[in-house]
């Protein structure tokens, strides 16, 4: 269980999702909220100028003592991506990030901040584009190989809290190798929880454990590219909040020459999105 929501922001209006989403969160959880504030931009001539921080501060406190969280206040000066991960470092936390609002030529030279993050941080990171309130259906992605346990927990732990429904959803990909469970899982993919595959009986123990927990849960299978059936899912169901497990868990040959899906998902969903890594 986590002790407390890291919510990050550098005072931009792009980053204020953040301090929304991690606030509800921290709400669903029971959790206290850090909100660190990263000053990235010092102009040593602007002394009497307001402070890129102090409006963020400012909403994010009456958001907080609105809905009667324990929160605690810090700034830091510097890179995001090199002082986040510091303070992520500190504590069990989760982490709430959100598009830093970075002038465009700064994203095309050095590429979008959350491919950054989700590299160097190793807790559970919430990343937000947006804002998504209520929470009212959470999509869980699952692979079936175990990586993403850790998403999937914390993500049924938040639908319980929430109120919310929630999906699983397994992507079956394209596969050019011919033996036996790919063969079933190609053939009964539309079945595929009735199945002895790995993946059936994983799906199954993952549907149960969520009806165990008092969950409205359903299972949702697709077929083609991961990435784009992710996404395609997710913007058909309408979902609030999508939940994955990440690139990081496994260190691998297949992980190190194919498409990093939970970085791809992130920098294209309209929806936030939750991952964690394989904790063991």
């Amino acid at each position: 269980m986590a002790s407390d929501i890291l919510i990050v922001t550098n005072g931009t209006k792009e980053s204020f999702p953040a301090i929304e989403q991690g606030a509800w969160l921290a709400k669903t959880l029971g959790l206290p909220i850090a909100l660190l504030g990263v000053t990235e931009w010092l102009d040593p001539a602007a002394i009497d100028a307001v402070h890129p921080l102090e409006a963020a501060f400012e909403k994010a406190v009456g958001l907080f003592e609105a809905q009667g969280a324990a929160y605690r206040l810090e700034v830091r000066n510097g890179s995001a991506e090199k002082i986040v991960p510091v303070e992520a470092r500190k504590s069990d936390c989760i982490v709430a990030l959100s598009p830093l609002g970075r002038p465009h030529l700064q994203r095309l030279v050095a590429g979008r901040s959350i491919r950054a993050f989700i590299e160097a941080i190793a807790q559970p990171v919430l990343y937000a584009p947006e804002t998504r309130l209520p929470v009212k259906k959470i999509l869980i992605s699952v692979g079936g190989l175990g990586y993403d346990i850790n998403a999937e927990h914390i993500a049924m732990r938040v639908a319980k809290g929430c109120g919310a429904e929630a999906a699983l959803l397994h992507i079956i990909p394209p596969i050019g190798f011919d033996y036996p469970t790919a063969k079933e899982m190609n053939e009964h993919w539309q079945t595929l929880t009735e199945t002895d595959t790995p993946v059936g009986r994983s799906l199954r123990a993952s549907l149960e454990n969520a009806k165990a927990a008092g969950l409205a849960a359903s299972v949702k299978v697709r077929r083609g590219n991961v990435i784009e059936e992710i996404l395609a899912e997710t913007r058909e169901g309408n979902y609030d909040l999508l939940c994955m497990g990440s690139s990081y868990s496994a260190h691998s040959l297949r992980q190190m020459v194919s498409a990093n899906v939970t970085a791809e998902i992130m920098a294209r969903a309209h929806c936030p999105v939750m991952t964690a890594r394989f904790g063991g």
